[in-house]
């Protein structure tokens, strides 16, 4: 009996490193591999669930800062961390090393580069980030989530392969847009960063729409958990049929029968907004690493499958108007949401995985 192949994965910081290195790792285990994990404390938060042999937590921080006692704490993290790397390289021999972004990434891919252990990259976003960047003219490839990708050296091999997203979401995709002659239902992502806006925001231009509207809405929100009491009474006061919560598990299948999307623009977002095939309206986060929930969106927008509304135009004026023209449209909310779905891509975690295969 053959010994199972073995890819170690990095990813960290954020869910949106994590789930679509947990969509991908399904595929390689999928093929027969054996996969080992490398994160940080806040990258573990989001694993529940994670398909690998194991989950080793390494110390790591970014070392962009202009305070040298933080600078100096963050390369020694970095460090520790690298060292880790290099001990679990070292016992465990893996074949391939795959980074998916996140400060956890860098101590994993020094030390896969100095071992020379083939790897690659996979950008969730338009803009390639900073960790990325070290590595990325010496990785085997560098898969994007995108077509669009920014900052991207000239002697790197780049792959557009999309972003792996997970299986429910995959299956919602084979659902039809729901019909329009009833119910509208309107689905609101906060993302894991700066919901405060949407949570404020959103209530309140819906409460503006006119009644012929609202009352033919339904309204699931992912809310603040402080601003909870606020929403659910906007809602309410309108005669909303409004369901708030601070999170959803079951976001697939309120993708599946949801005809309008308002969210953020993380890359994991727009992706399977997009695999699902659903018109969106994104709000990008105005802080996000070099504006690149603006690319994310833009993916979608130039499609002619949402809109993007700027945070600092962001109003519950500018929203009433832009839901009312959406809503009022059954005709264009079907032909966006056709537009959104050619746009998905539903192998981007079997392709990455059969990628990495391949270096081996």
């Amino acid at each position: 009996m053959s010994t199972p192949r073995r890819a170690l994965i990095a990813a960290g910081g954020t869910g949106g490193h994590i789930f679509p290195a947990r969509a991908a790792t399904q595929e390689l285990v999928d093929l027969g591999w054996e996969v080992r994990l490398i994160t940080d404390a806040r990258g573990f938060k989001h694993t529940d669930g994670f398909p690998a042999l194991s989950i080793d937590v390494i110390k790591a921080a970014s070392p962009i800062t202009k305070n040298p006692i933080k600078l100096a704490t963050a390369w020694l993290q970095l460090f520790s961390g690298w060292r880790d790397c290099r001990r679990i390289i070292k016992q465990w021999q893996p074949d391939v090393v795959a980074g998916f972004g996140g400060y956890p990434a860098f101590p994993a891919l020094l030390a896969a580069q100095q071992k020379r252990i083939p790897f690659a990259i996979h950008e969730q976003n338009t803009v390639l980030g900073r960790v990325n960047r070290v590595f990325a003219k010496t990785a085997g490839f560098v898969a994007s989530g995108f077509d669009r990708l920014d900052r991207l050296p000239e002697a790197a091999t780049h792959q557009v392969l999309g972003n792996p997203v997970r299986q429910p979401i995959i299956e919602a995709r084979e659902d039809a847009f729901p019909a329009t002659d009833g119910k509208l239902l309107l689905l609101v992502l906060g993302g894991s960063m700066g919901a405060r806006i949407l949570s404020e925001t959103v209530p309140q231009a819906v409460a503006k729409l006119p009644e012929s509207l609202r009352s033919r809405l339904v309204v699931a929100q992912q809310t603040r958990e402080e601003s909870l009491d606020m929403a659910r009474d906007i809602y309410s006061n309108a005669g909303v049929d409004a369901v708030c919560e601070p999170f959803f598990t079951d976001v697939a299948a309120r993708l599946s029968t949801s005809h309008l999307v308002i969210a953020r623009a993380g890359a994991s977002s727009v992706s399977e907004i997009a695999c699902v095939g659903r018109p969106a309206i994104f709000i990008p986060l105005a802080i996000a690493m070099d504006d690149h929930q603006t690319g994310n969106a833009a993916h979608l927008v130039e499609a002619g499958a949402a809109d993007a509304i700027p945070e600092h135009a962001f109003s519950s004026e500018e929203l009433t108007q832009l839901l009312e023209t959406r809503l009022s449209d059954p005709a264009e909310l079907q032909r966006r949401a056709a537009k959104a779905h050619a746009k998905g891509k539903p192998e981007a975690g079997k392709e990455f995985a059969q990628a990495l295969a391949a270096l081996v």
